[in-house]
């Protein structure tokens, strides 16, 4: 269920707190990865004529954490 509007009496009575600074936050976590994507497609409509081919396709996505 969502809601659209909020009256002013809910909006007082919600708590907030600050966020941490931009350097609490920041953290170097380099983790490298390799990512492979492959896409495969094959149709034949060889030696027709006012014909349609019909392609089967595939997707391939692989990655290698290092």
């Amino acid at each position: 269920m969502s809601r659209d509007a909020w009256t002013v009496d809910e909006i007082d009575g919600e708590l907030s707190e600050m966020l941490p600074s931009k350097h609490t936050l920041f953290s170097i976590n380099i983790s490298p990865t390799i990512v492979i994507g492959v896409n495969m497609a094959f149709a034949i409509n060889a030696a027709s004529i006012n014909t349609a081919a019909n392609a089967m396709a595939n997707q391939t996505l692989t990655s290698l954490h290092l």
